[in-house]
């Protein structure tokens, strides 16, 4: 098992508060060495996960507070 696959089993995730407890589409977020981000499915979570760095997630969340996805 490689290192990240590790870390991504080892990391602490984190749910929106406004995701709902009814099995909906909800993302995790967990923070990472170095600053990058994993995100996985909540309904997988030991399915595949997403990693993007600290450059790739700030574009991503101005990005989202810009309007850019409505």
């Amino acid at each position: 098992m490689d290192e990240l696959t590790q870390e991504l089993q080892a990391a602490t995730w984190a749910k929106s508060s406004h995701s709902g407890s009814n099995g909906g589409n909800c993302v995790e977020v967990a923070e990472l060495s170095g600053g990058r981000k994993g995100v996985r499915d909540s309904k997988n979570p030991t399915g595949p996960a997403l990693v993007f760095t600290p450059g790739e997630w700030d574009a991503f969340v101005k990005g989202v507070k810009g309007g850019e996805f409505d």
